[in-house]
């Protein structure tokens, strides 16, 4: 299937909601962290066929702000399983030439996924293949809410003007902006929704849904949702005879 992609017609960003963990381990009668376990396969998958057919970022919804209010147990395992994640894959990720990158409310996690976040981020900083983000206790709300506040108090202390208010400035002051706004978001599970995931930044997205759950989700299920992306016509509010050369 990787033979059918268009490398011309590749969008540089992609960015993924791994939605089933829970369900797909509930179907086999095991714990919801079995099921985070077994999720990690799918991001290796994921993270290499990206890699593989050239995409420039990945951007993974790991951890919202809204999972800490899941049962402490789960959020404690999920906090090891990070920790444990990043040491063990870390080399491999480096040796192939990825770089990581985290968005989020990064002091609200424990200490030690902080040492270890900024310990993989700087041994991989120079790395020049795949960017690989991870949005960790991450949420769209927050992230805008901490953006108007800061555009207010420059506003306030005279740095800017209100009529320089506008898409650039805004987008400066995301989480994200030092990379490009992704064109192609994934969402595994069969759920329909965005779930407070860069919601500004997926303005003009095109959106993918799959029943597939995440931890079933292959590098074959990557490239099908990729060869589906480059089989739609993306208008930007233009209709389609104005995309065509004259």
């Amino acid at each position: 299937m990787i033979d059918l992609i268009q490398k011309e017609k590749l969008p540089r960003h992609i960015a993924i909601i791994m939605d089933g963990n829970g369900r797909w381990a509930k179907e086999r009668n095991q714990n919801r962290l079995f099921g985070h376990q077994q999720g990690v396969l799918s991001v290796q998958e994921v993270v290499e066929g990206c890699a593989e057919v050239g995409i420039e970022y990945l951007t993974l919804y790991a951890f919202s702000t809204e999972n800490w209010k899941r049962p402490q147990a789960e959020v404690n395992g999920l906090m090891e399983l990070l920790v444990s994640t990043l040491q063990s894959e870390i080399e491999k990720l480096h040796e192939n030439n990825i770089r990581l990158d985290v968005i989020g409310d990064i002091e609200s996690l424990p200490a030690i996924c902080i040492k270890q976040l900024d310990a993989a981020k700087e041994l991989t900083k120079n790395n020049t293949g795949l960017t690989l983000v991870l949005a960790l206790s991450y949420s769209a709300k927050w992230e805008i809410i901490n953006a108007i506040k800061e555009i207010a108090r420059d506003t306030k202390e005279g740095k800017i003007k209100e009529e320089d208010i506008n898409d650039d400035l805004i987008n400066q002051h995301l989480s994200t902006s030092h990379i490009p706004n992704p064109e192609f978001m994934i969402r595994t599970s069969g759920e329909h929704r965005i779930s407070n995931f860069l919601l500004y930044q997926l303005a003009y997205a095109e959106l993918y849904f799959t029943n597939t759950h995440w931890p079933d989700f292959r590098k074959e299920n990557l490239f099908e949702a990729i060869l589906n992306y480059q089989n739609r016509e993306r208008r930007f509010g233009q209709i389609s005879e104005q995309l065509k050369p004259a």
